[in-house]
């Protein structure tokens, strides 16, 4: 039996479980920027997307691009600038206490030491977010052996274990028991296997897909394997520079990405076939500085395809097939771009 009563599905499957609409996320930084204006870092600068119910969405990027602050946020372990959350219908922090919010979204984060208690058993660490949220102690120790189980930890072996006598896989599976003692609808992966070796993180991969099903989970999973992503989302969404550069089907995104910046993400992945190997390396320079990102497109500094507009017009996203979007001028109707279709005429 469920320790916490049934979250009732307000909007039903047709609403989106979390909508995201222009979060902002700015980090001052020590001292005084050009002409005594105080910088900042802009680490999440006007996202907007979707997160609907049963799905796994991936989020991508190069390092600094902005999803690990934006899985902060998302969590509300850091507070947005600006920007609004609504959260199968109601909106975080207004209508929706955090408190609330929070016992339905949970993260598992990369690093699976720093994220337990060294001085707590692992049992207790399972149990302590249920007893704050008012759970009986025999009741969240129930729940926590059970989690462990479901997790592939027997509970007579590893209840009373602290975190430093398991390993990073051990770990990372009481980290995942952890996120769901409080029943949440969606769970956060930052990273989640990228520390572990390949035989484990397949393991882990495997038991999130079976938790997924089983407890009607959605996720957020966040990687920079980019054969991972492939293997585990529905939809996936491309960060670059604290912006949404591409969001779609996942296999759409792969198989045909709509903006540069995707393809050159995705050359870059390993391969095993001699034919698809690559002499060059498919982007070139550093990301430009995000305290003094440059005008128009953030990409135009790297992209092989940018005019003279790419440098004044920032893009929205535009249409690049069925519930396909990339913020790339070569797929806005008369954006001025050589590549651009012909404006549309009125009718």
């Amino acid at each position: 039996m469920s320790a916490f009563p049934a979250t009732e599905d307000r909007g039903g499957p047709a609403q989106p479980l979390l909508t995201v609409r222009d979060l902002v996320k700015h980090f001052p930084v020590r001292g005084k920027g050009w002409l005594g204006k105080r910088a900042v870092v802009r680490a999440v600068d006007g996202v907007s997307f979707d997160i609907l119910k049963g799905e796994t969405l991936g989020i991508v990027g190069e390092s600094g691009c902005g999803k690990s602050t934006t899985a902060r946020l998302l969590m509300h372990l850091i507070g947005p600038d600006s920007g609004e959350m609504v959260f199968d219908g109601e909106s975080v922090g207004d209508t929706l206490a955090l408190s609330a919010y929070r016992r339905q979204v949970q993260m598992v984060f990369q690093d699976s030491y720093a994220s337990l208690n060294p001085r707590l058993t692992i049992e207790d660490s399972i149990a302590f977010a249920p007893k704050v949220h008012g759970v009986p102690a025999a009741t969240a120790r129930a729940r926590a052996h059970d989690l462990l189980h479901r997790v592939g930890l027997e509970p007579g072996r590893f209840a009373g274990r602290y975190p430093h006598e398991l390993s990073g896989g051990q770990r990372q599976r009481v980290n995942i028991a952890r996120a769901l003692a409080l029943e949440p609808r969606l769970v956060i992966l930052d990273e989640a296997v990228s520390a572990l070796d390949k035989s484990v993180e397949a393991q882990v991969l495997n038991l999130l897909q079976d938790l997924k099903r089983d407890f009607g989970l959605t996720y957020v999973f966040i990687s920079h394997d980019l054969n991972v992503v492939r293997y585990m989302v529905d939809r996936v969404m491309v960060m670059y520079l604290g912006k949404v550069a591409e969001i779609g089907e996942g296999e759409a995104v792969f198989s045909a990405p709509a903006h540069p910046y995707t393809s050159a993400l995705l050359a870059s992945m390993p391969t095993m076939d001699p034919t698809r190997r690559i002499g060059e390396a498919p982007l070139s320079g550093d990301p430009p500085n995000p305290i003094d990102p440059p005008p128009g497109c953030r990409f135009h500094t790297r992209c092989r395809f940018a005019e003279a507009v790419c440098s004044t017009v920032d893009p929205a996203l535009a249409v690049a097939g069925a519930e396909h979007r990339a913020a790339c001028l070569m797929l806005a109707p008369g954006s001025g771009h050589g590549r651009a279709p012909a404006a549309e005429l009125a009718a």
